[in-house]
């Protein structure tokens, strides 16, 4: 929305924005406490109908009311009292009503049949779900109508301790957040309701981050870590390894986890193609089959191509040394195209590859049978998808593939950091943002873009590696074409050239399918749509990188004052 929409939707709004702010946080408190639908629904009270589920088991997660009834204070206390950014908390507060109430009235219409779900033959409503919806609409002109402010700059410094446990307080409450996010209501068939619940804690979550966002305590906190980076690391690696320790740590989110990881450490790889040397690749998980390949073929298998076993580490060494040899012969190319014939290019390598590991040339590949068999890692005997016991602590299966993955990400993240902030990695920037100024100021872009094609490439065949061994069978159909579309979502959802950013858009495009099972055929559509609004309201990414967030912002700046310009000549 440009500066002259918003300037004259403010002075619109002006005399009633707080009066309105008010008027919707009653409404959403009032929402909390009226009926949300007019009969026990599916057999189980869902929701109930006149509680606020005080004795669910997290109530903060499961107790869609208890969202409402809290954006309800939290709205009423920024419009009375003196909040810093106070039109900017309460459009993030008003988003996360509306999407709580829309996200649950929705499910109740779905799942209730119709409107019948809301309005009985004998006359009652329930009228939850729609005041729920008035109320986030009501915050968000009032928003408007106060102004949207800058985000707040918080000044002060801390000690040293201070900053310490601000850190711990700020990471054991994201972990305390995934590990609810994945284990509330359970999965698909085996709670109907994990989806809206799952949806609507994100809803919440996503609110109520936003408003402290608004704030400034998330920027205050990003700082923090930035000024303790050693320390965030390793209190973030630490709660990683916790997660095996939460209610997340059954057999089943371990295995999801572990998948997280290995497309998340592929996908930062391919951050460094596309996000920092702005090369288009739609090919890249090629590099991680023929990295799974390799690794498969020195396992011991029985239809394996070498006779002989090698030591993982081994393995893995040579399975990212010859994907970075193909990655380097893909990149060669790129001397002398650009853009989209650099995509088909990438495309066109990606394709090759499934063809030839689908008809098994050289021997490599098993065809469509596969490479089956292939044995799990071992570490002093443990085997690692089998349960292991430390203490009174029973873990489940494929904990040691979790730890695994965990340092394998790491790991990549640690590259990617370095190169990033290298000499290296200015020059993948400055190709990015134009490559014949970069040549022109002296940078041999060839050899960085061919450099840029082998380091990702290399990262790729050694997440390739895990991802043999963890799953016990390599075949051309997990590197398909839709799977280089996934990595390449990831990377733009989470924020090109953002290190965080790949990890959270593999969570996410892996996550959100899972918990949306319930759904059924609406699931596809749902995630599509999921899709479209992040992008839509975070055009940047999730977690941007600084110099796409500075890009972004000027060129916002520059539609602004040519939106400007045109109205007064208008």
């Amino acid at each position: 929305m440009s500066t002259v929409a918003i300037s004259e939707k403010r002075s619109a709004l002006a005399p009633l924005g707080k009066p309105l702010a008010i008027a919707g946080g009653v409404l959403a408190v009032v929402a909390a406490l009226l009926p949300w639908v007019t009969f026990s629904l599916n057999d189980g009270n869902w929701p109930d109908k006149s509680t606020l589920q005080f004795f669910d088991a997290p109530f903060l997660v499961t107790g869609f009311r208890w969202h409402m009834l809290l954006f309800g204070v939290f709205i009423l206390v920024a419009a009375l009292a003196p909040t810093p950014s106070r039109g900017r908390v309460l459009r993030a507060l008003g988003w996360g009503t509306l999407a709580v109430s829309f996200i649950n009235a929705l499910y109740i219409t779905i799942k209730g049949g119709g409107l019948g779900a809301i309005t009985a033959l004998d006359g009652e409503v329930a009228f939850g779900g729609v005041v729920g919806v008035v109320a986030g609409v009501l915050v968000i002109l009032a928003s408007y109508g106060i102004g949207i402010e800058p985000v707040a700059d918080w000044k002060f410094k801390v000690s040293t301790p201070v900053a310490y446990l601000v850190l711990l307080v700020a990471f054991g409450g994201v972990l305390y957040a995934v590990a609810a996010m994945l284990t509330t209501g359970g999965v698909g068939a085996s709670n109907p309701y994990a989806g809206a619940i799952f949806l609507s804690f994100l809803g919440f979550a996503g609110g109520v981050l936003a408003a402290l966002s608004g704030v400034g305590l998330v920027r205050w906190i990003s700082a923090l870590s930035e000024e303790h980076r050693v320390f965030s690391v390793i209190v973030l690696a630490a709660c990683a390894l916790l997660l095996p320790f939460t209610d997340a740590g059954n057999e089943y989110w371990m295995t999801v986890a572990a998948n997280i990881g290995i497309y998340a450490a592929t996908a930062i790889g391919l951050n460094i193609v596309v996000g920092l040397a702005g090369l288009l690749d739609l090919g890249y998980v090629a590099f991680m089959g023929i990295g799974a390949l390799v690794a498969a073929n020195f396992s011991g298998a029985a239809t394996a191509y070498f006779g002989f076993s090698l030591p993982f580490p081994v393995a893995a060494a040579i399975a990212a040394v010859v994907a970075g040899i193909f990655g380097a012969i893909v990149g060669s190319p790129t001397l002398r195209v650009r853009g989209d014939y650099l995509a088909i290019v990438t495309l066109a390598f990606g394709e090759i590859f499934t063809r030839s590991a689908q008809n098994d040339i050289g021997g490599f590949t098993n065809g469509s049978n596969a490479i089956p068999g292939i044995p799990a890692l071992s570490l002093f005997g443990a085997e690692f998808n089998r349960s292991i016991t430390i203490g009174p602590v029973k873990l489940p299966g494929g904990v040691l593939y979790y730890i695994l993955i965990v340092l394998l990400v790491a790991a990549t993240m640690a590259v990617f950091a370095n190169l990033k902030f290298s000499r290296i990695g200015r020059a993948w920037i400055a190709i990015r943002e134009d490559e014949d100024a970069a040549r022109a100021m002296g940078i041999r872009t060839g050899k960085m873009k061919i450099l840029a094609f082998l380091i990702g490439a290399m990262l790729a065949g050694l997440a390739g590696a895990v991802f043999a061994h963890k799953n016990g069978t390599v075949s051309y159909e997990s590197f398909k074409f839709l799977e280089s579309i996934t990595l390449l979502a990831a990377v733009i959802l989470g924020g090109m050239g953002s290190i965080p950013g790949a990890v959270l858009g593999a969570s996410l495009l892996f996550v959100l399918p899972e918990k949306l099972r319930d759904f059924e055929e609406y699931r596809l559509m749902i995630f599509g749509l999921a899709l479209i609004l992040i992008m839509r309201f975070r055009p940047v990414g999730l977690i941007p990188d600084a110099h796409r967030r500075a890009e972004m912002a000027e060129k916002a700046d520059e539609n602004a004052e040519e939106a400007h310009v045109e109205a007064r000549k208008a």
